[in-house]
């Protein structure tokens, strides 16, 4: 597993050259947003030493096997460490895909759940968590969240966005790469999560798909004209 920091706080992980997680620098130590594939858990945490700290949350942005894969082997490795999922996706997590009755009624993609491992700690939009504000960005799936760290303005966003071949908002069909696409659940609820993200002004995008960004602005703004 390849990892490549960003700033002072943030270590991009990523695996088969497109799959994402990423180390988020704390006081007490890293959490870690989102796990990979399965098999994932010894480069993540070989990774975690070579950049000095130890994982003491996790945290998941949604539940596609790319992004809990390894959660099952990280939490026996790192039983103390604090398990996090927005309160709506981790029904999904749990193997329950059934939709509420305010929800667009369109079966979610690509979800496989059965995850074993339990949460400790259910997100709502508008925490915190350590240096990360929580945000709704449903779309790609009905409970996504992505990540805000106000120190360097960083957006942490899984697969509401993508930058494997080229900007695009989830749900935008990408040749080069269009999982993330295929995988997307609502398109229009995706677009106004996207433009929710644009207004906070990051100044870093970082994906779960696709190579950091750093004054993501034009790109975000291409992106969402191209979604509408």
């Amino acid at each position: 597993m390849r990892s490549k920091a960003h700033g002072e706080w943030l270590v991009q992980l990523t695996r088969l050259g497109v799959f994402n997680c990423y180390l988020v620098r704390e006081d007490d130590g890293f959490t870690l947003i989102d796990t990979g594939l399965p098999g994932c858990a010894g480069g993540i945490l070989a990774a975690a030493r070579k950049h000095g700290a130890p994982i003491v949350r996790i945290v998941i942005t949604h539940a596609h096997m790319d992004h809990f894969g390894s959660l099952d082997a990280l939490h026996a490795a790192l039983p103390e460490a604090e398990i996090a999922v927005g309160a709506r996706e981790a029904r999904f997590l749990a193997g329950d895909l059934s939709l509420d009755p305010d929800e667009p009624q369109v079966a979610p993609r690509a979800m496989q759940g059965g995850c074993r491992t339990q949460p400790t700690r259910l997100l709502e939009d508008g925490e915190t968590l350590a240096s990360l504000q929580v945000i709704a960005v449903p779309g790609h799936t009905p409970g996504h969240l992505a990540f805000f760290d106000l120190r360097e303005r960083t957006l942490i966003v899984g697969d509401s966005m993508q930058t494997a071949g080229g900007v695009a908002v989830a749900g935008t069909p990408r040749p080069l790469f269009p999982f993330p696409a295929t995988a997307t659940w609502h398109k229009p609820t995706a677009l106004q999560s996207a433009r929710r993200m644009r207004a906070l002004n990051p100044a870093r995008l970082a994906t779960g798909h696709g190579p950091v960004l750093d004054d993501p602005l034009d790109a975000m703004d291409r992106a969402i004209r191209a979604a509408v």
